[in-house]
C-alpha cells in the first residue's frame, strides 16, 4: 500500500516521460541528463513529503492552493527543464549535420540551466518551509535531519554538475563565473516570484502550476533583460548570455510579442502606483463614488495607452532596430499578403462570433456540464489554428501574441473592475468557468491559448520534426476533447475509484490523435515538409500524453502540450 501510494498514476507517467527523454540523450548531453535526474529525484521526494504531511496539518498549508488539486510539485518542477533538454537534443542533431552554429546550442544550454536552477531553487524553498513548520519534528530516527541531508546532497550534486558543464563551455573562468551568477539570479527570482504568485492569487493554482508559470516568466524576463543589457553595455557579460550575440536571429515578431506581453504583465504594478498617487492627491478619491470610478477608468486607459504606444515600442526599437514604429511594421506585415491574411482574419472573426454567441446561450440555458461545454472551444481552436499553421505560420505567431495581449487586458479590466466594462466582462466570463477557475483569476482561456501557441513559438528556427509545432493543437484540440466527450458519454471503466477519467475516454483520445497525425502528415508532405518521425516514437508520445491526461489533477491545458512537444522533438 505504501509503494502504491508513492507511485501513483501521475508520478509513474512523469517518470516514464523523463525516462524517454533521458534514453534519447547523446553522450554530449550526459551531464545535462544527470542534472535532470537529480532535479527529478528531489522534486519527487519533496512532493511525497509534502503530500504525506498534508494528511495532518500540512506544513505547506500557508499557501492557499487550488482546491481539489494535488501539489503537482514533481510535474511542475521537471516540465520546463525537460522541454529545454528536448530542444538541446534536437539542436545536437542539427549541429552534427552543421545546420546550426555552435553558439545557438550554447545559448539554449544556458536556458536549460536557468530553468533548472529556477525549479531547484523553488524546491529548496519548499524544503525550508516544510522543515521550519512546528509540526514537522515528529518522525522517528530524526527523519527531518535525514531529509535535510538528502536534499542538501542533491542540491550540492546539482550545483557541481552545473558548474562543470558551464565551465566546459566557457572560454575563460571569468565567463564561467558570470554565467553561474546569471543562473543563480534566475533561481532567486523564481523563489521571490512564486511567493508573490501564491500569496496574491490564493486558490488559483497548485504549487506545480505556479512553479511552471514562475519558471517560464523568469526565463522570459531574463532573456529580455539580457538582451537589453547587451544593447546598453556591449560588454562580455551580455555577449555570453544573449541570443542575438550568438547569431540566433531574433525575429521582429518575437521581439514585438515579448515586449507587449512583458509590458502588460508589469502594467498592473504601474497602474497601482499611479492610482495611489492620484488617491493621495485627489479629494474626490472615494472608492464608493461614481466620480472615483470614472477617474480610475481614465487613469487606467491613459496609462495603458502610454505604455503600449510609447514605452513598449521604444524598447522594441532599441532591441531590434526597427526602421519604423513597431505597430506600423505590424500593419505593413499584415498587408504584405493582404488577400491571405485579411481573409484569415475575417474567418477568425466569424468563427469566434458564431461560437461564442452559440456557446454562451447554451451555457445560460442548458444543463450541459461546464467542463464538457468548454471542450467545444478546443474544437474551435482546431478549426481556427490548424489551417493558419499550415499555410500562414508567421502570421499565426503574431496573431497568438495579439490574442494573448487582448486576454491579458480583458482579465486586468475584470480583476480591477474598470468602469464601464469590468462588471460586464466578469459576468460574461463566469459563464465559462469551472472548478479550476476562481473569482479572483480565470486562467482556462489563457492555458488553452498558450497550450496551442507555445509549441509553435518554440519551433522557431531549426525544426526537423514537422509535427512538433502542432503539439498543442493535436493534444488539446483533438486528444483532450475526444477523451472528455467519449469518456463522459460512453465511459464505464475508471482509472481510479476516486477519479472521473475513464479508460474508454483515454483510448479515444490516443486513437484520435494518431488518426489526426496520419491525416496531417501527408498534408504536410504536400507543402514541402519532410517527415522524419518514427511511428513508434510517435505512438509512445501520444500514449504518454493520453495517460497524463487521465491521471493528472493539474491544469492539463498547461502541461500536456509541453510534454507532447518534448517527446515529438526526440
Amino acid at each position: 500500500m505504501a509503494a502504491a501510494a508513492i507511485l501513483n498514476g501521475e508520478r509513474v507517467v512523469v517518470v516514464l516521460f523523463i525516462g524517454l527523454v533521458l534514453f534519447s540523450l547523446p553522450l554530449s548531453l550526459l551531464l545535462h541528463g544527470v542534472a535532470l535526474s537529480l532535479l527529478a529525484l528531489s522534486a519527487l521526494f519533496i512532493e511525497i513529503r509534502a503530500e504525506d504531511d498534508a494528511s495532518s496539518s500540512s506544513s505547506l498549508s500557508l499557501f492557499k492552493t487550488r482546491p481539489g488539486a494535488s501539489s503537482g510539485i514533481f510535474l511542475g518542477a521537471v516540465t520546463l527543464p525537460v522541454v529545454m533538454l528536448s530542444k538541446l537534443i534536437q539542436l545536437s542533431r542539427a549541429l552534427s549535420l552543421r545546420q546550426v552554429p555552435l553558439e545557438e546550442l550554447e545559448y539554449l544550454t544556458m536556458q536549460y540551466w536557468a530553468t533548472s536552477a529556477s525549479s531547484l531553487s523553488v524546491l529548496v524553498f519548499l524544503c525550508m518551509v516544510i522543515w521550519r513548520s512546528p509540526d514537522h519534528a515528529r518522525p522517528p530516527y530524526s527523519r527531518s535531519v535525514m531529509d535535510a541531508k538528502l536534499s542538501l546532497s542533491g542540491t550540492v550534486l546539482f550545483a557541481v554538475v552545473c558548474c562543470v558543464s558551464i565551465a566546459a563551455t566557457s572560454h575563460t573562468g571569468f565567463h564561467a563565473v558570470l554565467k553561474l551568477l546569471w543562473v543563480l539570479l534566475h533561481g532567486l527570482a523564481a523563489v521571490k516570484l512564486i511567493q508573490h504568485v501564491l500569496s496574491t492569487f490564493p486558490s488559483c493554482a497548485s504549487i506545480g502550476e505556479a512553479l511552471l508559470v514562475t519558471a517560464g516568466i523568469v526565463l522570459y524576463f531574463g532573456d529580455m533583460l539580457a538582451c537589453t543589457i547587451a544593447k546598453v553595455t556591449g560588454y562580455l557579460i551580455s555577449l555570453e548570455l544573449v541570443s542575438v550575440q550568438y547569431g540566433v536571429k531574433r525575429s521582429e515578431i518575437g521581439i514585438i510579442i515579448q515586449g507587449v506581453l512583458l509590458g502588460l504583465l508589469l502594467f498592473p504594478m504601474v497602474f497601482k502606483f499611479v492610482l495611489r498617487i492620484w488617491e493621495c492627491s485627489s479629494s474626490s478619491a472615494n472608492s464608493e463614488s461614481r466620480t472615483y470610478e470614472i477617474g480610475k477608468s481614465l487613469i487606467f486607459f491613459a496609462s495603458l495607452g502610454f505604455i503600449l504606444i510609447v514605452i513598449i515600442p521604444s524598447w522594441m526599437q532599441f532591441a531590434q532596430d526597427f526602421s519604423v514604429h513597431p505597430f506600423l511594421w505590424v500593419i505593413s506585415f499584415v498587408f504584405s499578403e493582404p488577400l491571405k491574411r485579411l481573409s484569415l482574419c475575417m474567418y477568425w472573426v466569424c468563427v469566434i462570433y458564431v461560437s461564442v454567441l452559440r456557446f454562451y446561450n447554451i451555457s445560460k440555458n442548458s444543463k450541459i456540464e461546464r467542463i464538457l461545454l468548454r471542450k467545444y472551444y478546443h474544437l474551435m481552436a482546431v478549426s481556427m489554428f490548424l489551417p493558419a499553421l499550415i499555410f500562414q505560420p508567421k502570421f499565426l505567431d503574431l496573431a497568438f501574441g495579439a490574442a494573448l495581449a487582448v486576454f491579458l487586458v480583458i482579465e486586468i479590466i475584470r480583476v480591477w473592475r474598470i468602469w464601464p466594462l469590468g462588471q460586464l466582462v466578469h459576468q460574461f466570463m463566469n459563464a465559462f468557468t469551472d472548478h479550476r477557475d476562481s473569482d479572483l483569476l480565470i486562467v482556462s482561456h489563457f492555458s488553452l491559448l498558450l497550450g496551442c501557441a507555445l509549441p509553435i513559438w518554440m519551433s522557431y528556427g531549426f525544426n526537423d520534426r514537422p509535427l512538433a509545432p502542432f503539439a498543442g493543437i493535436l493534444s488539446l484540440g483533438i486528444g483532450d476533447t475526444m477523451a472528455s466527450m467519449v469518456g463522459h458519454k460512453y465511459g464505464v471503466l475508471r482509472w481510479s475509484k476516486t477519479g472521473k477519467k475513464t479508460i474508454e475516454g483515454t483510448a479515444a483520445g490516443i486513437t484520435s490523435m494518431l488518426a489526426a497525425c496520419s491525416i496531417l502528415l501527408p498534408l504536410l508532405a504536400s507543402t514541402g515538409y519532410i517527415f522524419t518521425q518514427h511511428w513508434l516514437s510517435l505512438l509512445l508520445a501520444v500514449t504518454v500524453c493520453g495517460l497524463l491526461e487521465a491521471y493528472t489533477a493539474q491544469l492539463d491545458n498547461a502541461f500536456i502540450p509541453l510534454v507532447f512537444y518534448s517527446l515529438l522533438c526526440l
